[in-house]
């Protein structure tokens, strides 16, 4: 039995540091798209039995994320909420630009154009993060980075029935607005990556950008959903356990996004619509179809092909 096992732990070993981190980067980012994913089940039933609105929900989902976050390392670790006085301005500008823009604009695309293709557009974000990667921070996109990009933007289309024209309200308003989104969305990956570069935790990063793009989606709020909350105490614990997955799933990211290249990790959160489409197949019971199927693969296939590329270049 000993024998039998010995190559095994010395291939582990021959891995080494760097493969190790590497992996465990993709490994919590998917974990933190995956977890994206899954929020759309709460939203259909937030948005779609409570009867809020999808800027009313992205508001209380930023809104308790950041005070469970808030409250949970001012209890555990409260030096890690200490930022940099010459910082303040880069976190404002994160929360209004990666977290209240990007939620209000996308909730915005979907009212005009659907969901389908407000995420597809959405999820040109990889596109964005690796043209600013190459332009400015001098990363080398090569062969194997592009067609991973190429197969995650087609698989993301496919996931989100784009080639369904006959579905989507198009008009030119919504697709700006939706093709916005993306490039705000951009800016989320790549202000992460900018704000570890500086030295901050991933829960130092998450809980500034929450908290202040809370405050900027507040002047978007009426007086109607406070009072919903308070004549439905159902809507509370549904609300609250948004916040948390909304918490887990930027923590995750956040820690992934320190350990690869931003370009990388945009391409790997392909991964929420993708979750997204097969939960609300199997809980919600959603139609899906062969493309969305063969957009699911392609997605899958990128990620698998980033992976395999960084193992063998660190081989």
């Amino acid at each position: 039995m000993t024998r039998a096992r010995t190559p095994r732990i010395k291939s582990l070993a021959s891995l080494g540091p760097g493969v190790v981190e590497m992996l465990t980067g993709y490994g919590l980012v998917t974990l933190g798209a995956g977890l994206w994913g899954v929020l759309g089940l709460f939203y259909h039933v937030i948005i779609g039995h409570y009867g809020l609105t999808p800027l009313e929900a992205v508001f209380w989902r930023a809104l308790l994320a950041s005070l469970c976050l808030a409250g949970w390392l001012a209890w555990r670790d409260p030096d890690i909420l200490r930022i940099e006085r010459r910082d303040i301005g880069f976190f404002i500008v994160f929360g209004l630009i990666g977290v209240s823009a990007t939620f209000a604009i996308y909730a915005y695309a979907i009212r005009l154009v659907g969901m389908g293709v407000a995420a597809v557009l959405q999820y040109t974000a990889p596109a964005w993060v690796a043209l600013f990667s190459v332009l400015v921070w001098k990363e080398r996109l090569g062969g194997a980075r592009v067609a991973a990009l190429a197969l995650a933007l087609t698989g993301t289309t496919l996931v989100g029935r784009a080639y369904n024209l006959d579905a989507a309200r198009l008009n030119v308003m919504g697709l700006a607005a939706a093709l916005a989104s993306g490039i705000t969305y951009a800016a989320y990956v790549l202000f992460i990556k900018s704000a570890t570069r500086r030295g901050y935790a991933a829960r130092t990063i998450l809980v500034y950008a929450l908290a202040t793009g809370t405050l900027f989606l507040l002047p978007l709020q009426s007086r109607r959903s406070v009072e919903m909350l308070l004549a439905t105490p159902g809507l509370i614990l549904w609300l609250l356990a948004l916040g948390v997955v909304t918490m887990a799933a930027g923590l995750a990211f956040n820690a992934g996004v320190k350990r690869v290249p931003a370009s990388n990790a945009s391409i790997v959160a392909t991964i929420e619509p993708v979750t997204a489409m097969l939960l609300g197949w199997a809980v919600l019971g959603e139609s899906l179809e062969g493309l969305q199927l063969l957009g699911a693969c392609c997605v899958l296939g990128a990620v698998l092909m980033l992976q395999t590329r960084r193992r063998r270049s660190a081989a």
